[in-house]
């Protein structure tokens, strides 16, 4: 009989082949319009009918071709989150066949197919090195790890002495609309949450500092009594998920069973429990996997293409420099302007929501989009050298974020430069001892 490790290992030569992930990709695409299904029976503003299940289902085998992209591509930042955002517009792709908003659905969709094809094809294939004018050697790299674990600790001690309760996760929103912080804290607690602490957890992990490594987990996790966010609670559990991953798999692998997994669990989960969904961990499970993580992305879309049909563009006024030297039509952030039109909560949304339909509609939103690609093949660029998984590890709370907020706001607020910048800084040869 065979050994659990020759299972194990004949599984990832299996998954890592170009039949497995092909097959892969496909099966994820599939769970994904599934999960949609279940979540219109527990969210009243995605819906599902039966009688045009048979477009839904063509729009999305015709769209999947494009997750082929994956299987010819190599791994890279834009990869990783590249594979997040085709994830949320085949799920837009899908509610939008069923949507009873107003708006022109079949430009809204055209408009979404191709900004995603136009984002990705830098996202993916734009992987040259840049040239490292500035090159620091490994113990001074030590040392600005150092530094930045030591201003993430600091962020956390001064950020803790204008919030910290420890509540439980339904209580949260009891809560956060009574945080303040000063701007300074404000921007740095964004960015020692989605950037910093993750990437010296990855140095520290893949350098074998396990007892450091676990200091950083620590640290992540009390941003969550600080903070309130579920985002907060989560993440140092799924940095663990992507290192086991990461030791497990191939890292383009390991980017699709990060998405793939979870939302076939909670599939199989909600189907299995006739309960409400805050009544067994079962139904909390699915609303903050399938629902809050992947369905609420890919609704935002629905939900901005049904409201800037009707009002004016942003014209990128959203942007709060820009608003202060430009005329805007919206004081109040686009989240607090959807909350106050749909009752649904602050709605922040993606890039293709935000920079495209927001600020420029449906017929510009490609340009914009294709813009946002180049911006990620930095990243890609400035990681080149660098080992996989580090790269996996180190940016792995980052799609998600671009799930959720503008490009703009993830680069300046969540970090997304700053990690940009610790990557191409990086020596090269860093890692060389642990292989």
């Amino acid at each position: 009989m065979a050994s659990v490790p020759g299972i194990i290992s004949d599984v990832r030569s299996r998954l890592e082949s170009r039949p497995g992930l092909t097959v892969l990709v496909a099966l994820h695409s599939a769970v994904t319009c599934l999960s949609l299904i279940k979540v219109a029976n527990y969210q009243f503003y995605i819906f599902f009918n039966e009688e045009r299940m048979w477009l839904a289902v063509t729009i999305a085998l015709c769209f999947s071709t494009v997750s082929l992209l994956f299987v010819a591509a190599r791994f890279s930042f834009g990869y990783f989150a590249g594979f997040y955002l085709y994830t949320m517009i085949l799920g837009f792709l899908w509610i939008d066949t069923f949507s009873k908003y107003n708006y022109d659905r079949m430009a809204a969709g055209i408009s979404a197919g191709l900004s995603l094809v136009l984002f990705l094809i830098p996202a993916l294939f734009i992987r040259a090195p840049i040239r490292q004018v500035v090159a620091i050697s490994d113990k001074n790299f030590e040392r600005l790890i150092n530094l930045v674990l030591a201003i993430s600790a600091a962020t956390i001690a001064v950020a803790s002495s204008y919030n910290f309760k420890l509540v439980s996760i339904g209580q949260i929103y009891d809560y956060r609309n009574e945080l303040e912080f000063p701007a300074a804290i404000r921007y740095l607690l964004g960015m020692t949450s989605s950037t910093l602490l993750p990437f010296v957890f990855a140095c520290c992990w893949l350098r074998g500092y396990r007892w450091r490594a676990l200091i950083v987990l620590l640290l992540l996790l009390l941003l969550y009594p600080i903070t309130l966010t579920k985002f907060a609670f989560f993440t140092p559990a799924w940095l663990v998920v992507l290192v086991i991953l990461a030791r497990l798999f191939e890292t383009r692998t390991s980017v699709i069973l990060s998405l793939f997994l979870p939302i076939l669990a909670g599939l199989i989960a909600i189907s299995m429990t006739k309960t409400s969904l805050g009544e067994s961990l079962a139904g909390r499970y699915f609303d903050v996997v399938n629902i809050r993580m992947i369905a609420t992305p890919s609704s935002a879309l629905d939900i901005y293409n049904e409201y800037f049909s009707y009002h004016p563009l942003t014209w990128f006024c959203h942007v709060s420099f820009l608003k202060t030297v430009t005329h805007c039509p919206y004081q109040d952030p686009l989240s607090i302007v959807m909350q106050n039109t749909y009752g649904f909560g602050n709605l922040n949304a993606s890039l293709f929501a935000t920079e495209g339909i927001a600020s420029v509609g449906p017929y510009l939103a490609p340009l914009t989009a294709l813009i946002s690609g180049l911006v990620l093949a930095l990243g890609n660029r400035a990681s080149a050298g660098l080992p996989d998984r580090f790269v996996l590890v180190s940016g792995g709370i980052l799609p998600h974020i671009l799930l959720n907020v503008p490009l703009t706001v993830a680069l300046l607020t969540h970090g997304t430069v700053v990690l940009f910048l610790l990557w191409y800084v990086m020596p090269r040869s860093y890692f060389e001892r642990t292989k």
